[in-house]
C-alpha cells in the first residue's frame, strides 16, 4: 500500500498535474488583482473594461502556454489522435468557432465597441458586452417608442458579423438625421410658418451643428461620400388636403426623442401665438357649402 502510495505521489504526470493546478490558482489571482486595482485606477468606463477584457485574455493565454511547457513532452505522442479528434470537433462547434472568428473581427476592426448603440438582426440596442462567444446588448425600441430601454438584456452570437448587415449609430458620426411633419392649413401665412420651423430648429438643435458639421468633415476624409448639409432645412409640399412642411436635423442619435418632444411643443406654441395666421390641417372635413331645400311638412 506505502508502495503503491509512493509510487503515485513521485510519479512525474501527477508532479506536473500539481505544478499546474498551482501556476494555474497564482495566475487567477493575479488576473483578479490587476482586474479589481483597475476599477480603483482607471475613472473612465470605456478604458477601464477594455483593461479589464484584455487582462483576462492574457490571463487565458499564459494558462495556456504555461499547461502546454508543463506537459509538452508528453503532448508529442498524441498529435496525430489530436489532429483526427480536432477535425470532428470543428465541425460539431462549427458555430461556436466561428463566433470567435466573429469575435476576433470585431476586436480587430471598427465594427462596433462597448458603449455603441446598433442594430443587429431585428434588435436595437447599446453595447454593454462584448464576450468571445456572444455580444450583449442593453434593448431599445420594440413595445417602447423611440430609442429608449426596454429593460431587457438581448445576447448576440459574435458569427452574425458574417451573415447579415451590422448598423451602427454611433462610430464614425455619433448624430443622425430625423425629420417631422407637419400639416397646414391652406390660406396660412407660408412664409410666417416657415420662419416658424426654423426659428424653432435653430433654438433646439442648433447646438449640434458646429460639432456635426466638424464631425462630418474627417468622414468625407474618410470615404467616398457627398458633402451633406448638417444645419435644419425646411421644405413645403402642397397635396390634396394641406400644405405639408417638413423639417430635417441632425441630432445626437440618444436624444432623438426627447429633441422631438421640445421641437414640437416649441412649434405647436409659436402656431397657437399667430392669432390664426398659421392653422395646423387635419383630415377633419368641413363642409363649406350646401344647396337650398325645399322642406314639405305633411299633415293630418
Amino acid at each position: 500500500m506505502e508502495e503503491s502510495l509512493t509510487k503515485i505521489l513521485f510519479d512525474p504526470t501527477i508532479g506536473r498535474i500539481i505544478t499546474s493546478i498551482v501556476l494555474v490558482l497564482i495566475i487567477i489571482a493575479l488576473s483578479k488583482f490587476f482586474r479589481n486595482k483597475s476599477v480603483k485606477m482607471i475613472k473612465d468606463v470605456d478604458q477601464r473594461y477594455r483593461l479589464r477584457k484584455i487582462i483576462s485574455l492574457v490571463s487565458y493565454l499564459v494558462i495556456i502556454l504555461i499547461v502546454s511547457i508543463v506537459f509538452s513532452d508528453k503532448l508529442s505522442g498524441l498529435t496525430v489522435a489530436l489532429g483526427v479528434a480536432g477535425a470532428g470537433i470543428a465541425f460539431a462547434l462549427q458555430e461556436v468557432i466561428a463566433s470567435v472568428a466573429g469575435w476576433l473581427a470585431v476586436s480587430l476592426s471598427n465594427f462596433y465597441k462597448v458603449g455603441d448603440r446598433v442594430q443587429l438582426g431585428g434588435s436595437v440596442g447599446d453595447v454593454i458586452d462584448i464576450g468571445i462567444l456572444r455580444t450583449t446588448l442593453m434593448e431599445c425600441r420594440q413595445w417602447v417608442d423611440g430609442d429608449q430601454y426596454t429593460g431587457r438584456i438581448v445576447r448576440i452570437a459574435n458569427s452574425f458579423v458574417f451573415k447579415d448587415s451590422v448598423y451602427n449609430y454611433s462610430a464614425d458620426f455619433p448624430f443622425l438625421w430625423d425629420e417631422i411633419k407637419l400639416p397646414i392649413r391652406y390660406g396660412s401665412d407660408v412664409n410666417l410658418a416657415r420662419t416658424i420651423l426654423e426659428t424653432s430648429a435653430n433654438e433646439i438643435v442648433g447646438s449640434y451643428i458646429a460639432s456635426a458639421q466638424e464631425t462630418w468633415d474627417k468622414m468625407l476624409e474618410k470615404y467616398r461620400i457627398e458633402n451633406a448639409n448638417v444645419a435644419p432645412t425646411v421644405f413645403m409640399i402642397a397635396n390634396d388636403n394641406w400644405l405639408e412642411f417638413s423639417l430635417r436635423y441632425v441630432v445626437d442619435y440618444q436624444s432623438r426623442r426627447i429633441t422631438k418632444d421640445k421641437l414640437f411643443t416649441k412649434i405647436h406654441n409659436d402656431i397657437l401665438a399667430t392669432s390664426g395666421k398659421v392653422q395646423f390641417a387635419s383630415a377633419t372635413h368641413e363642409i363649406v357649402g350646401m344647396p337650398s331645400l325645399n322642406v314639405k311638412i305633411m299633415g293630418d
